[in-house]
């Protein structure tokens, strides 16, 4: 499986020949330098590190400035390791979207929005308390009962319950490529991917 890193721009639509709306996603992919080739031999595993967008200089500690020294690239906001996929690959060398053709399926994975602390009905899908008759002050959208009595005398683990909802790495596969624009190293791809505009996702191929 190869890859690159991207930044999604946001969404929009397109007609296809039947004449139907799709919704699409426009994610600038790439260009990603490589920086290291690690290999079995000297770092026990095969993998190559993509960098991408730039990133100012004076925002870079010493080791990392070494390393894209090293390589020869500019400071990097990115880093992704691709385990496969890259078999040729060389230090130096630029990824770019024309590694996607249009009509193949690819794996897009983004952290999702953060949400913030939020109840059982909108974080789970609860229905909450639903009447409002019966004494029932303030309590719609409560959870309900959690526990099984004096026996067992606690809550079991995974009990669904308010929480933090968002901000969670996500991954939403096969999706169509529609457009590949290799002047502005453009991908849109059907249908909506994780993560607010301007976040970084990681999109895959199977090879």
């Amino acid at each position: 499986m190869s890859g690159i890193i991207g930044k999604k721009i946001g969404m929009t639509s397109l007609f296809n020949e039947e004449g139907k709306n799709i919704p699409c996603t426009v994610i600038q992919a790439g260009p990603c330098a490589i920086l290291q080739v690690r290999t079995l031999e000297v770092d026990g595993y095969s993998a190559v590190q993509l960098g991408f967008d730039d990133k100012s200089e004076k925002n870079v500690g010493k080791a990392l400035a070494g390393h894209f020294k090293k390589a020869g690239s500019t400071p990097k906001a990115k880093l992704v390791e691709f385990h496969d996929g890259f078999a040729e690959a060389k230090v130096g060398e630029e990824v770019k979207v024309d590694l996607f053709i249009e009509g193949e399926y690819v794996d897009v994975t983004g952290t999702s929005k953060g949400k913030g602390f939020q109840g059982v009905v909108k974080r789970h899908g609860f229905g909450g308390v639903m009447q409002a008759t019966h004494g029932q002050h303030n309590r719609l959208r409560a959870p309900g009962s959690i526990g099984a009595g004096s026996d067992p005398s606690r809550v079991f683990k995974g009990m669904r319950m308010a929480g933090r909802m968002g901000g969670k790495q996500v991954t939403v596969q096969n999706l169509q490529v529609l457009k590949v624009d290799q002047e502005q190293n453009l991908l849109v791809v059907k249908g909506a991917v994780p993560g607010a505009k301007n976040s970084y996702v990681i999109i895959r191929k199977w090879n």
